[in-house]
């Protein structure tokens, strides 16, 4: 009778919800560089960037 590590065992290691976390948070740093890029090239002040900016990540996050 086997204890269920042999069975395990001969399964194929796919470690998907590592990668997924991982290719989120790489998507959601990009996103945030590239509204950095464009806020740069708008007219509005320093102030009203970083208020968006931290906006934009507070609704990224949630």
């Amino acid at each position: 009778m086997s204890d269920g590590n042999y069975n395990r065992n001969l399964l194929p290691y796919r470690d998907y919800q590592s990668g997924l976390r991982a290719g989120r948070a790489q998507t959601m740093s990009r996103a945030i560089s590239l509204l950095e890029e464009l806020l740069a090239d708008t007219s509005l002040s320093v102030e009203q960037r970083e208020q968006l900016l931290q906006s934009f990540r507070q609704r990224i996050a949630e």
